[in-house]
C-alpha cells in the first residue's frame, strides 16, 4: 500500500463515461420502473385457487410453488456468471422473455405441469435481477455509483408500489377480474421487452470484461504486451493462463481470509438464514390468507393493497436504517435478535388469528422489519470489501440462502417430503425464527461479556464507531457504491 501511495502515477484514471450517461441512467430507471408494472402479480395465488383455474390448495402448496425455490437455485449461478460475461443486456432480454412466458402460461395453461413451468420462469426472472442492479456500474464513474444505484433501486420500488396499487384499484373499484389483470400484465411485459432492445450494451463488466487495472495499475492489455509469451507457445496455453489469472478466481481465494472478519461473518449468516425464512413466508403467505378468509368475492381480496403498503413501509424502514447511530460491533447481535424475535411473534400471530386484517398488518410489519435490516447488513458487509468482492460475497450469500430454502421446501412442503399444509408450515417457520432469535440472543450475551472483560481495551479505541451503517462505510472509503446497489 505504501508503494502504491508513493507512485500514484501508476494508477491511470478511469476512462471518462459516455457523454450521454444521464440519458442512459434515466432510461435504465424507466425500464426498471416499467418492468415492475404487473398488476396481476399480487393476485396469482387467488387466481390459481379460484374458479378460473380451480387448482386445489394442496396442488398449489405442495406441487406448484416448490418449483420456484428449485428453479431459482438451479439458475442462480449460471445467470450470475452469464450476466457479467455477456455484459448485462442479454440477461435482461432473457428476463423479459421469461416475464412474458409467466403470463402466457398463467392465462393459457391448464395443467399442473404448465404452472410448474410458470414457476420455473419466475425463478429465472428473480435470478436475472442481478443484471439490472449491476448494470448501473457500467454507465457512471465510481464517484456517482451510490447515488445512481439508489435511483435505480427507487425506480423498482416505485414500480412495485404503483403496480400493486393499480391492481388493487382495478379489482376493488373497477371490478376487473383476475384474468383481465393477467392480460394487462402481459401487455406491460411485452412493452418491457421492447424497451430491452434499446438498452445500450456496455463494453465492460466487473469480472470477465474489466477495464480497471488488475495489478499495480497495469491494465490487461499492458500485461499482454509485457508478457507476450513464448513465440511457439500454443494459443490454448496462453488462454488457460489468462483464465487462471482471472480476477474472479483470484477473489475466490481471498474469501477464506475475508470470512474471518466478525461483522462480515455475522451479517452474512443473517443474510443466509433469515432471508431463507423470509422468502419462504412470502411464497406461501397468500395461501394462508386464503385459509383465514376463504371469500369467493374477488372484490374483497386485498392482496394488492397489502403488497403496496408493505413495499412503502419497507422503503421507509430501509431509508431510516441509515440514520441509526449505535456501536454496531457491540450491538449487532442484539439488534438482529430483537428483530428476529419480533418476526417470530408475527408469524405465530398470522398463523393463529382468524382476522384477515390482523394477518395483513402482521405481514406488512414482518416485511418492514426485514427490510430495515437489509441495508444495515449490506453496509456492514461492504465496509471491508472492494466493489468486486462485494458482488461475489452477496452472490455466494444469496446462493447459500437459496440452497437452504430449497432444502426446507423439499422436507416440509414438497409432496415428496412431509407435504405439510400451510398452517403447519407456518408453525415450522415460527420455530425456525424462534431458534434463530435464541441463537442471536446467546451470541449477544457472549459479545457483552467479552466487551465487559475487555472494557479497558475498548475504551482506548477511537470513538468513530458511533456512526450509522452508511457513515461507517464512507469513513472507511470502501465499496459504498456496491452496497447501495445491492440494497
Amino acid at each position: 500500500m505504501a508503494a502504491e501511495a508513493e507512485t500514484p502515477e501508476e494508477h491511470p484514471p478511469d476512462p471518462p463515461p459516455d457523454s450521454r450517461w444521464k440519458l442512459l441512467v434515466f432510461y435504465l430507471c424507466f425500464y426498471g420502473f416499467m418492468s415492475q408494472i404487473k398488476p396481476g402479480e399480487s393476485f396469482i395465488t387467488p387466481y390459481l385457487l379460484g374458479t378460473e383455474k380451480n387448482f386445489s390448495k394442496e396442488q398449489v402448496t405442495n406441487e406448484i410453488i416448490p418449483v420456484l425455490s428449485y428453479s431459482y437455485m438451479a439458475v442462480l449461478v449460471p445467470i450470475f456468471l452469464l450476466t457479467d460475461y455477456l455484459r448485462y443486456t442479454p440477461v435482461l432480454l432473457l428476463q423479459s422473455i421469461s416475464h412474458i412466458s409467466i403470463w402466457l402460461l398463467l392465462i393459457f395453461g391448464t395443467s399442473i405441469l404448465a404452472m410448474q413451468f410458470m414457476e420455473f420462469f419466475y425463478g429465472v426472472t428473480l435470478a436475472a435481477r442481478v443484471a439490472y442492479s449491476s448494470y448501473i456500474f457500467s454507465l457512471v464513474t465510481p464517484s456517482r455509483y451510490q447515488r445512481m444505484a439508489s435511483y435505480s433501486r427507487s425506480a423498482v420500488l416505485m414500480g412495485v408500489f404503483i403496480s400493486s396499487t393499480l391492481g388493487q384499484l382495478c379489482v376493488t373499484v373497477g371490478g376487473v377480474t383476475f384474468t383481465t389483470l393477467n392480460y394487462v400484465s402481459l401487455g406491460f411485459m411485452c412493452f418491457g421487452l421492447i424497451l430491452t432492445f434499446f438498452l445500450q450494451r456496455p463494453k465492460h463488466s466487473l469480472f470477465f470484461n474489466r477495464r480497471e487495472p488488475v495489478c499495480n495499475g497495469t491494465s490487461p492489455a499492458e500485461l499482454d504486451r509485457m508478457n507476450p509469451g513464448t513465440p511457439g507457445e500454443p494459443g490454448w496455453h496462453r488462454q488457460a493462463s489468462a483464465w487462471k489469472n482471472l480476477v474472479l478466481f483470484r477473489m475466490l481465494k481471498e474469501l477464506a481470509h475475508i470470512i474471518r472478519v466478525p461483522q462480515l461473518r455475522l451479517w452474512s449468516l443473517w443474510w443466509i438464514f433469515n432471508s431463507a425464512g423470509y422468502y419462504l413466508m412470502v411464497y406461501y403467505v397468500q395461501i394462508l390468507w386464503k385459509e383465514v378468509d376463504p371469500t369467493s368475492d374477488y372484490r374483497k381480496v386485498y392482496n394488492g393493497g397489502v403488497e403496496a403498503a408493505s413495499t412503502l413501509l419497507g422503503a421507509i424502514t430501509s431509508f431510516s436504517a441509515g440514520y441509526v447511530k449505535i456501536r454496531w460491533k457491540l450491538w449487532s447481535e442484539l439488534v438482529i435478535a430483537v428483530a428476529t424475535a419480533f418476526q417470530a411473534g408475527l408469524l405465530l400471530l398470522m398463523n393463529t388469528t382468524t382476522d384477515i386484517w390482523v394477518c395483513y398488518v402482521s405481514y406488512v410489519l414482518f416485511r418492514g422489519s426485514y427490510q430495515f435490516l437489509v441495508p444495515i447488513a449490506i453496509f456492514q458487509i461492504a465496509a471491508s470489501l472492494s466493489k468486486e468482492l462485494c458482488a461475489l460475497v452477496f452472490g455466494i450469500n444469496t446462493l447459500l440462502a437459496t440452497i437452504l430454502k430449497s432444502i426446507i421446501t423439499v422436507i416440509i412442503t414438497d409432496k415428496r417430503g412431509l407435504a405439510l399444509s400451510v398452517h403447519p408450515q407456518f408453525y415450522v417457520y415460527f420455530g425456525y425464527f424462534t431458534l434463530l432469535a435464541v441463537i442471536y440472543f446467546v451470541a449477544s450475551m457472549i459479545v457483552a461479556v467479552r466487551h465487559k472483560v475487555c472494557r479497558k481495551t475498548e475504551e482506548a479505541a477511537p470513538a468513530n464507531e458511533l456512526n450509522s451503517p452508511v457513515e461507517e462505510v464512507i469513513g472507511k472509503g470502501k465499496c459504498t457504491e456496491q452496497a447501495s446497489s445491492e440494497a
